[in-house]
């Protein structure tokens, strides 16, 4: 069984670069749930109001994937990774003053006794994008709840993101600078992405 995980920022592709490594590998994705959150329009309009359900919502349905795929043994390849929720956004959320200490806290304790319980991925592949780049791929794909998204709020995402895989010790890490790549419609991108993870993934073996 191999578990391949795909973390990065709002835009930086890796809902694509999840369909596209599983068609390439014949490996089942499992994708964030984004049509189907009951949380996320409303978060993007009153963030203080509904952050701490939203990280909730995140929390169990990623816990569940990483239960379903231990569970089932198939290879997978997963997008975004259940450390991100608790590394990066809900931190970001405390400090932004949009999550209460009481409701952080209470978050960051169901998250470590989750942890008990979880295998990080075989391989986590990393999208690396700067803000300009992201903006640009958030327009391109153009969700109504994700215009109102503020670059203050991407930023101080993105340094959160460079801090937790500059101490990622999990497994395996592969990171992807994605500012001048465009796996989506030049196969040469993809390829060059491809022959990293096969070296990756042969290195397993």
């Amino acid at each position: 069984m191999m578990h391949i995980a795909i973390a990065g920022n709002i835009g930086s592709g890796k809902t694509t670069l999840t369909g596209l490594l599983s068609k390439h590998y014949r490996w089942k994705p499992l994708y964030e749930e984004v049509d189907d959150n009951p949380y996320l329009n409303s978060f993007y309009e009153d963030m203080r109001r509904w952050s701490f359900n939203l990280q909730i919502y995140f929390l169990n349905t990623r816990f569940r994937q990483v239960i379903d795929i231990r569970k089932k043994g198939k290879n997978v390849i997963q997008d975004r990774t259940i450390y991100e929720d608790a590394y990066i956004f809900a931190p970001n959320l405390h400090a932004m003053g949009l999550m209460t200490t009481r409701d952080f806290e209470n978050y960051v304790s169901l998250f470590e006794l989750m942890q008990s319980f979880l295998q990080p991925p075989d391989l986590l592949i990393y999208l690396r994008a700067d803000i300009s780049t992201l903006v640009r791929q958030i327009q391109q794909r153009g969700r109504d709840y994700e215009s109102s998204i503020r670059l203050d709020y991407l930023k101080s995402l993105n340094d959160r993101y460079e801090s937790w895989i500059g101490h990622y010790k999990q497994g395996n890490l592969l990171i992807v600078d994605v500012n001048n790549l465009d796996f989506s419609n030049k196969p040469e991108d993809l390829g060059s992405i491809i022959d990293k993870v096969d070296a990756q993934i042969n290195g397993l073996f």
